[in-house]
């Protein structure tokens, strides 16, 4: 496994990733560039740690199907997310639709040589294959590819096999799935925390059991929030919202305990439409958490090993 020393007071490095074309409502594709030129944006973007880094885009091509496509610009993005890490920078990937999480977690993976942890914060389950999905949109299949199954095109971006370690592999917040993301997750041994067991335990006891499961894995691990999580009236720019989910005020508290974690490598977050979000919230609400996450992270000393 490589070895990268990371320095104290280390830079967070936001990469965009504008991809709509694994999503049934390509508006994600904006996200980027949207919250970039945010008011929300610029009114953090002064700080001496926070940098923006590259935005990637979506290529073409006569001919290019969909599925070739993510997969060339999963592979930029794992690159990116590698290059920043190495240069001791704290990678925020800005999605663009969840298909993205293919690139960012198969970089942190191929760099540190191992499958990772991964709290996934999402309504949905993000664990179909060709053969199971209802859509066909590869946005509900991210999970899969990154645990070994799915087109072969999104397979082994970072690592030969499974760029994740399903025994250290949470789902938190999932509301909306079908029968057989689920049985896939199980089968692997994924631990799944949905709203309702949320509801049932409190949000406290089911924090404390997905950040012990995340931990414990020996390469580290990664956090993805798609923004469909929270209750779609705290964050109506999502591409496919669901009642009810996550407050902002837990959201925010879990973020700020995950960023003072040794074992932490990077942070997506993923599926902001600015075409339906309502005054800014969404882009206001992203900036609210990536402040409050910055704080801590930037001053966490921390060996990848």
């Amino acid at each position: 496994m490589s070895v990268v020393a990371l320095k104290r007071n280390r830079r967070l490095r936001i990469i965009g990733a504008a991809s709509g074309i694994g999503a049934q409502d390509a508006g994600c594709a904006d996200g980027p560039v949207a919250f970039h030129r945010s008011q929300a944006w610029h009114q953090i973007a002064h700080h001496p740690q926070l940098d923006w880094g590259r935005t990637l885009f979506v290529g073409g091509g006569e001919g290019a199907t969909p599925v070739s496509r993510i997969a060339e610009l999963c592979r930029q993005l794992a690159a990116e997310v590698g290059l920043a890490l190495s240069e001791n920078a704290f990678p925020l990937v800005i999605g663009g639709d969840h298909s993205v999480a293919i690139g960012t977690w198969g970089g942190v993976a191929r760099l540190v040589g191992e499958p990772l942890g991964m709290l996934w914060i999402d309504a949905h389950l993000d664990s179909h294959t060709p053969e199971t999905s209802y859509s066909g949109a590869i946005h509900g299949m991210p999970l899969a590819c990154l645990l070994g199954r799915g087109d072969k095109r999104l397979l082994h971006i970072g690592l030969p096999g499974a760029q994740l370690s399903a025994a250290h592999c949470v789902v938190l917040g999932a509301r909306s799935y079908e029968p057989e993301e689920r049985s896939f997750l199980a089968e692997r041994g994924v631990r799944i925390i949905d709203q309702e067991e949320i509801g049932r335990r409190g949000f406290a006891a089911c924090r404390a059991e997905a950040l012990a499961i995340v931990a414990g894995a020996a390469a580290g691990f990664g956090v993805t929030l798609d923004l469909d999580a929270l209750d779609p009236q705290l964050a109506p720019g999502v591409g496919s919202p669901e009642p009810d989910g996550l407050g902002a005020t837990e959201l925010r508290a879990l973020l700020q305990r995950l960023a003072g974690m040794p074992g932490l490598r990077a942070l997506e977050i993923a599926e902001y439409n600015p075409d339906r979000d309502q005054l800014g919230l969404t882009a206001k609400l992203i900036a609210d958490l990536i402040g409050a996450f910055l704080p801590v992270v930037a001053s966490r000393p921390e060996n990848h090993a």
